[in-house]
């Protein structure tokens, strides 16, 4: 205990502002790496490194004679550790931010130690041959890692005080659902993903779903989305929540662009740099709903608590006689 005070005392406190451009370069990586294992997937090197932990059984690097695909897997191999060194730097700017604030660290806990969680689900999918459901759930604990960056952002930009509601209880409950349903929509999508072509490998198994079903329960999941989304802008209109009505419109025109993409690609048999653009436009789906979430509450700043002596004070003493 002594030499962790030693410690401090020598360590240089660390300002608002580098914290908050730590957690949104967090956010930027976790989204990279999902554009980059689609990158992997789209370019049938799923397995271009055949074993996990190691690229072969023989070596931990991916080998000239293993050629592009092997290049491409062990090259996104090599970005988590990038991703992992930038929440890795986040941690120890919440260690060393003064004042210390209250459940930041936590959320950079959660982040950092997503990403080796993620890494393990990544190898997971190597060993089982890419199974889709795995597959899936690789994509869907990115997802969760890149809501947890999100939350530090916006926790880091807010002050210390309570949680105040800014639009009816009514409202919060429908951003909710909201929400709910995005999520739905992501998790939806990779049972399409995983039905379809770009398995990632030749000899990758599908998840033997029937691809054209499959994709109309996305597409009403979508559609269901978007009439929340409609709903949400015009509610918050109604109570004069401007703030919350520009979020949920920024989420609106994210997922009709993100509709387009999906039905383009539909009708012209999933062409590999659409499916890419459609991964994208998932995280940027997850980031937007976010965000209204967000919008329908804020944080007022902390009140400092009365002196002794003061008037405050003096006045809560009853008068004697």
């Amino acid at each position: 205990m002594r030499r962790i005070c030693a410690v401090n005392r020598y360590v240089r406190p660390v300002s608002g502002t580098l914290l908050r451009r730590l957690a949104l370069a967090s956010i930027i990586a976790n989204v990279g790496i999902v554009v980059t294992g689609g990158a992997v997937r789209l370019t049938a090197s799923g397995l271009g490194c055949p074993t996990w932990p190691r690229c072969t059984d023989a070596s931990y690097v991916a080998t000239s004679e293993m050629g592009l695909h092997g290049a491409v897997e062990f090259g996104n191999r090599m970005l988590t550790f990038a991703v992992g060194l930038i929440a890795l730097a986040t941690v120890l700017a919440v260690l060393a931010h003064r004042p210390r604030r209250p459940g930041l660290l936590a959320l950079a806990v959660a982040v950092f130690l997503g990403i080796p969680a993620q890494a393990v689900i990544g190898g997971i999918t190597v060993l089982t041959n890419l199974n889709p459901w795995v597959v899936g759930l690789h994509f869907l604990a990115s997802m969760a890692v890149i809501a947890a960056a999100y939350a530090l952002w916006r926790r880091i930009g807010e002050p210390d005080g309570p949680t105040v509601a800014v639009v009816p209880a009514p409202l919060r409950t429908l951003t909710r659902v909201t929400t709910g349903v995005a999520v739905a929509v992501l998790v939806v999508g990779t049972w399409v993903t995983g039905s379809g072509p770009h398995a990632g490998d030749q000899g990758a198994a599908r998840n033997g779903l029937d691809p054209e079903s499959i994709s109309q329960v996305h597409a009403d999941s979508v559609f269901l989305l978007l009439g929340l989304s409609v709903a949400l802008i015009f509610a918050f209109r109604a109570v004069g929540a401007r703030r919350a009505t520009r979020a949920a419109v920024v989420l609106l025109v994210v997922e009709l662009g993100q509709g387009l993409i999906g039905f383009v690609q539909y009708f012209t048999h999933v062409p590999a740099i659409l499916v890419g653009a459609h991964m994208l436009g998932s995280c940027l789906v997850l980031l937007a709903a976010l965000a209204v979430q967000w919008s329908t509450r804020e944080r007022h700043p902390l009140t400092p608590a009365p002196q002794a002596g003061t008037p405050a004070e003096a006045e809560a003493v009853p008068a004697t006689a």
